[in-house]
């Protein structure tokens, strides 16, 4: 039996390639190619399509990737989505992560790669290339006690590091200096083996500090 993948992007020429590319595969095929969000949650509630896998684009007209994402991990939960955008802004990858997406793809990958992403999500419900988290899973499948490493101040500097706010907004919020939050940055990134915040949030999420909404 073959895995059901939905393609969702504004850009037809594309989308149908990628379609193509997914029926080439042994284990998956192409359940539809939808053109924005809200055609794709219309069919998804029409019970027209059933994927388990949807690949989303961020930039989109009528309803983008984040808002849609968002309206999936509420109301089909047991539907995975996969980033895949042209897109590389570290805010970016934040949102489309704390919206529910189980992994982020730039669109300017190789077939095997796009391949062994379907089959990461299938297998562990979740797929992040090494740009996007620094091999961060791997550190935070060697170690079972973070949380007790991290002090009540640390934990609240990131929760709000999975927010859009500056470092000197949560500053502000913390009623701290830039400098002292960005001792609580370099001690966290310390302690937790994180490169970037975006490490930071994928930690946060896969930990419940931080929840999807």
């Amino acid at each position: 039996m073959k895995h059901k993948v939905a393609v969702v992007d504004d850009h037809t020429l594309l989308s149908q390639a990628i379609g193509k590319l997914i029926d080439g595969f042994e284990n998956f095929q192409t359940e539809g190619i939808f053109k924005n969000g809200q055609e794709l949650i219309t069919a998804l509630n029409n019970k027209s399509i059933d994927p388990e896998i949807i690949l989303m684009d961020v930039n989109m007209p009528i309803l983008n990737g984040i808002e849609t994402t968002k309206i999936l991990s509420q109301d089909f939960p047991a539907i995975s989505v996969l980033a895949l955008s042209v897109e590389e802004e570290e805010k970016t990858i934040i949102q489309m992560l704390k919206s529910g997406a189980k992994g982020y793809l730039n669109k300017d990958i190789q077939k095997d790669l796009l391949l062994f992403a379907l089959n990461s999500i299938l297998q562990t419900g979740i797929f992040h290339t090494q740009n996007v988290t620094q091999a961060l899973l791997g550190s935070l499948e060697k170690k079972t006690d973070d949380l007790d490493e991290l002090k009540e101040r640390e934990i609240e500097f990131i929760q709000l590091a999975c927010t859009d706010m500056t470092y000197r907004e949560i500053a502000d919020k913390m009623f701290l200096s830039p400098k002292t939050v960005d001792n609580y940055r370099d001690s966290v990134f310390s302690k937790l083996n994180i490169k970037n915040r975006i490490g930071l949030v994928l930690f946060a999420i896969k930990k419940g500090i931080y929840k999807v909404n």
